[in-house]
């Protein structure tokens, strides 16, 4: 099994060849090591590359791969909520999807085995992207792209259409939520959402989660107000497996006011599924919305 350091010292070489602000960071208090603990001495395995991210997995890999992820629980290679959007939308079959924030590259599995034809996921987290890297390689996604940066950067400069738009765990993550959605609705005449959204009595009435939550506000984007809460990652911030977004914070939309999004936005065909008030980390659902024309 890899050793946790060696895994930390690879990690923070990749920062420092590709990241100079990182570079610029280093201090003497590091530990020095030494070249050969870099190399991994056990015969070639598909699980020596999952053990790089070990402890750091949120994903379980399918059974007959006979690969261990740890502590991965999610069933995120064999997920239902992909099986209801092709229910929903129809066949993948050729079809161009984007995906924002892959993780680890679950749902793209899905997707090129459902025939899509092109695959573009793009995740901002190093790790993940590493992990989706790691996956591809194993499971031979060979009709998915992985990109490293921003999606809404890309969104505010793509010109393309794309059959069909996924993104899962993502809208409580972002900063404006709202934008994501108009950004979303440029490019895209379907829409698969899976999201946690704040309630107010819900949330107020779970001793492990209230702390996390300012009080409701109103959020304006294009002279529409939208209600929202700020919630703080707080101590997760500090695990290595980290999946958040790119900020301390982000604002967590009302249910209506998502829907109210979608609606302004044009997608006025609104299918809900997976809806969960007693989820762990908050109420969550589903959301497969399509426009007029789709």
């Amino acid at each position: 099994m890899l050793k946790i350091h060696h895994i930390t010292h690879l990690f923070k070489k990749f920062l420092r060849t590709f990241f100079p602000e990182v570079r610029a960071q280093k201090t003497d208090e590091e530990e020095p090591m030494e070249i050969l603990d870099e190399y991994v001495r056990s015969e070639p395995s598909h699980q020596n590359i999952i053990e790089i991210f070990n402890g750091e997995w949120s994903s379980q890999l399918p059974d007959d791969l006979g690969l261990v992820t740890q502590p991965g629980t999610a069933r995120l290679f064999e997920d239902s909520r992909v099986v209801w959007a092709e229910q929903v939308f129809g066949n993948f079959s050729n079809w161009k999807i984007l995906e924002l924030g892959p993780l680890e590259g679950g749902h793209s599995y899905m997707f090129q085995n459902r025939n899509a034809s092109k695959v573009i996921s793009i995740e901002a987290n190093i790790r993940a992207f590493l992990k989706c890297l790691s996956i591809k390689e194993i499971l031979n996604l060979d009709q998915v792209e992985f990109r490293l940066g921003d999606f809404m950067l890309f969104l505010e400069k793509d010109d393309s259409k794309y059959d069909m738009v996924f993104a899962s765990g993502i809208l409580y993550h972002m900063e404006n939520p709202v934008k994501l959605l108009k950004l979303i609705s440029r490019v895209s005449d379907r829409l698969f959402i899976w999201t946690h959204y704040y309630d107010q009595e819900i949330i107020l009435n779970r001793e492990e989660l209230r702390d996390k939550f300012s009080p409701l506000s109103l959020l304006k984007y294009e002279g529409v107000s939208y209600e929202y809460s700020t919630q703080s990652y707080q101590n997760a911030l500090g695990w290595s497996g980290f999946c958040g977004g790119l900020e301390p914070t982000s604002k967590w939309l009302t249910r209506d006011s998502i829907i109210k999004a979608l609606s302004n936005f044009g997608f006025v065909d609104i299918e809900i599924n997976f809806e969960h008030l007693d989820h762990p980390n908050g109420p969550a659902f589903a959301i497969c919305a399509k426009k007029a024309n789709a």
